[in-house]
């Protein structure tokens, strides 16, 4: 993959998740009005903290893009986030699916820009 596409993908793939990580902590973005399936789902979710996890995780993985630190391994655990991101809007809010699809393509993206770091584990 070209050096500079990579370099572009994964600082604004950084950007994107310390941003929305950064929300789940003070809230600066306010959501419109979400279908009931979705609210249903949240105040679900909502008392156990997944979502204060998920933020951690969003924050430190956006981190390490923007610094280039940890990179692989966080594009690694930063995938279950963003297929979670897509099935929530494909399946509850579909009108706001945008965002979740701009995610997984931008880690898909910078997967692919890590593959030399992950050709041990691949190893059959």
């Amino acid at each position: 993959m070209n050096s500079k596409v990579f370099l572009v993908a994964r600082i604004l793939l950084g950007l994107f998740v310390l941003f929305f990580g950064l929300n789940k902590f003070f809230g600066f973005l306010e959501f419109g009005e979400m279908p009931e399936a979705a609210m249903n789902y949240f105040a679900g979710v909502g008392p156990t903290q997944v979502l204060k996890i998920v933020g951690v995780i969003e924050i430190l993985a956006g981190l390490s893009f923007i610094l280039n630190k940890y990179g692989a391994l966080m594009a690694l655990i930063l995938m279950s986030i963003s297929v979670n991101a897509v099935l929530f809007h494909a399946t509850l809010h579909p009108a706001e699916i945008m965002g979740a699809l701009i995610l997984i393509i931008l880690n898909i993206v910078v997967l692919i820009g890590y593959k030399d770091r992950y050709k041990e584990i691949l190893r059959a």
